[in-house]
């Protein structure tokens, strides 16, 4: 699985800001210092955009957008989430 990496070079900064997996189309966001990114969003081929919180290694979903526009949210600790609202 080939995997593209975009890093942010200012000074001895180097944070890395996106990956996109060539053979998955999946596209994932980072925000954070360098050796503290934490994933902020994940982008499908298929058009999905999942939206995370949290803190390095402790991500977790807190939005899914549909390509059709169609919203969940959702609550808990990473890997516990659940659906609260659908919009």
């Amino acid at each position: 699985n080939r995997r593209e990496v975009w890093r942010l070079r200012r000074g001895e900064n180097g944070a890395k800001l996106r990956s996109r997996s060539l053979q998955s189309g999946q596209e994932r966001h980072y925000e954070g210092e360098r050796g503290a990114e934490r994933k902020v969003r994940a982008e499908l081929a298929n058009g999905e955009a999942h939206y995370y919180e949290g803190e390095q290694g402790a991500e977790r979903k807190v939005r899914l957008v549909y390509a059709s526009g169609n919203v969940k949210y959702y609550e808990g600790g990473q890997g516990a989430e659940r659906k609260v609202r659908a919009a």
